[in-house]
């Protein structure tokens, strides 16, 4: 690391975070928060939450949530470096002497900025290929699929020559080396022999958002049975991290949805005809990295796929993906198979005005309904059966009437019933409301005793640790579920709560943390260790049960002395247990 953690606990603790958030979002302090409307999802009632003692932000919508580093990460589209670099010429914090030097020792800062300036002399190789005479074909494919010229420029397109070493003797004439050569994908060795990986194919460079080239992706216009093929991992390339057309992302401002498409001509013809915000995975299907990338430009994703069979499983892929990485998703669906290329080319980026975008629950309750005969009974009842398995994940109440509503027209079953067997009845519902309100109000649920959950309780303590209260009192050990026990060692080695959000890679781990740092107890200080010590002893209650437990089938499985040594035993931990002397 080219940076010590003591450094970066001092640079957030010299941030003011109110004041970078306030930069972008309306502050409305409230208590010892303040309130805005969430500037990563579309709200109209403020969900933001900003907490200057904890220096983090969390909204209550979408649980975006961290510190001010990862705050201007997303916001700004930086990376993790760039945002460092930023909160410390504001603070006025100086940078660590070797805070520029390349965190993977394996590969020199050097190797890397070398492959970048090959890539970026191929590129522009490439792109004057397509202008010459013998690469005519290349140039009417791009121009019969309805690019101009102006276009083809923007997004630096090209074609490699037809010869198998052509490309690698030009790199040669400027300096490159054929290890260089290879190291970037743009050449192959076999037996000792260099010559060019792309050869006769339309080419699209691939470029990152800070404008670096990164590898390539070339169309075959003959039959070749590779259609497309993408450089390779590389020093510089990962194809799971990256989209086409992530260059042009940056650029774009108040984007308030991304068109996520399959090839890298929908995304082309898109942008040609004036639509912002467009993008395609690389010829893989997509990634985890990819969704969080993409959602930090943008509130909302629209996925765009071919329509063919291949396209919606592949859209019903990325919905749990996105779903999973507690990002808004949509799907834009285009008629009679058509992929977004020939939409736009048939119908203008008017065209799009007229499209709807469906909501993912819709979208994948219409590919449902393609697999049952939905005229006869029993279709209609596979049908209401497995969309209750995803309508049991939707949490708001009006949203889930709409879907049930739809699906009492569609299969002509009771209210009643659906909701039984999506596991959404009344009581069931009120059940699950007074959890949520034991959990949000402890102090009220502290007078239940044993009723309140483990969970519950262990969340508590969090609460309690984070705001730095009943440090001396709270174990490591008094946590059972494993991430909770995390969460406690975490805040226990006594690191800046902020920068605590910032370790934690999962976005669903960290809006789960930082929910706990946020609620902070507003009671006394009799109240705050009633409370800790009524956690504790549910806790430890559960854990003699599990022990009594434990002995009991241990128990079974005896028989004469032993069996009746183990019952003593038992006995004693019980009676102790009762008495308080047990630990």
């Amino acid at each position: 690391m080219a940076y010590s953690r003591v450094w970066l606990d001092d640079l957030v603790d010299r941030t003011d975070i109110v004041q970078i958030v306030s930069r972008h979002v309306q502050l409305t302090k409230r208590g010892n928060r303040y309130w805005g409307l969430c500037p990563f999802h579309m709200e109209k009632t403020a969900s933001f939450s900003v907490n200057p003692q904890m220096q983090m932000y969390y909204c209550f919508g979408c649980h975006a949530s961290g510190g001010a580093i990862n705050f201007l990460m997303e916001i700004e589209h930086l990376e993790f470096k760039e945002a460092v670099t930023q909160l410390a010429e504001e603070a006025h914090v100086p940078l660590p002497e070797n805070f520029n030097r390349e965190r993977d020792n394996s590969v020199s800062k050097g190797e890397r900025d070398r492959i970048y300036e090959l890539n970026k002399a191929y590129a522009r190789y490439l792109h004057s290929q397509l202008w010459e005479p013998q690469n005519a074909a290349v140039l009417s494919y791009f121009h019969n699929r309805a690019l101009n010229d102006r276009t083809i420029r923007k997004f630096g397109l090209g074609a490699s020559p037809l010869g198998g070493d052509t490309g690698t003797r030009a790199m040669r004439q400027l300096g490159f080396t054929d290890k260089e050569l290879v190291q970037a994908g743009i050449s192959l060795n076999r037996d000792g022999r260099v010559f060019d990986m792309f050869r006769g194919r339309a080419m699209f460079p691939i470029i990152n958002a800070r404008g670096q080239v990164l590898g390539f992706g070339g169309r075959a216009l003959d039959k070749d049975p590779r259609k497309y093929m993408n450089t390779g991992d590389t020093l510089v390339f990962n194809k799971r991290q990256e989209v086409f057309a992530a260059n042009l992302l940056k650029k774009a401002r108040g984007l308030k949805r991304i068109i996520l498409t399959e090839g890298y001509m929908d995304v082309i013809s898109l942008i040609q005809a004036g639509v912002e915000g467009v993008v395609a995975t690389l010829g893989t299907a997509l990634t985890i990295e990819q969704a969080r990338l993409l959602k930090r430009y943008a509130p909302e994703i629209w996925v765009s796929y071919d329509g063919d069979s291949a396209g919606q499983h592949a859209i019903l892929r990325a919905l749990d993906i996105f779903e999973a990485e507690h990002v808004p998703v949509r799907v834009l669906d285009f008629p009679n198979g058509m992929d977004p290329d020939e939409y736009v080319r048939a119908y203008g980026a008017q065209g799009l005005d007229t499209l709807a975008p469906e909501s993912a629950v819709v979208y994948r309750m219409l590919r449902e309904a393609e697999k049952h005969d939905m005229s006869t009974k029993e279709g209609r009842t596979e049908y209401a059966i497995a969309c209750s398995k995803f309508l049991a994940n939707v949490t708001e109440p009006v949203e889930l009437e709409n879907y049930v509503q739809r699906l009492i027209i569609e299969t002509g079953f009771s209210r009643e019933v659906l909701l039984a067997q999506i596991g959404r009845t009344e009581t069931m519902t009120t059940e699950r409301q007074a959890v949520y309100r034991r959990a949000a109000r402890p102090l009220e649920a502290r007078a239940q005793g044993t009723d309140i959950g483990t969970d519950a309780a262990e969340k508590q303590l969090l609460t309690y640790l984070a705001s730095g209260i009943g440090r001396d009192h709270i174990q490591l050990d008094d946590f059972m579920s494993p991430e909770n026990r995390q969460f406690a060692e975490m805040l226990l080695s006594g690191k800046n709560a902020a920068m605590l959000l910032e370790e934690i890679e999962d976005e669903g781990q960290r809006s789960r943390f930082a929910r706990i740092l946020d609620s902070s107890p507003d009671a006394t200080e009799d109240e705050q260790m009633q409370a800790i010590n009524d956690c504790l002893a549910v806790l430890r209650r559960k854990k003699h049960d599990k022990r009594v437990e434990l002995m009991k089938e241990q128990i079974s499985s005896l028989s004469g002395e032993a069996k009746e040594a183990a019952l003593r035993r038992m006995q004693e931990m019980i009676i102790n247990s009762d008495s308080g002397k047990e630990g």
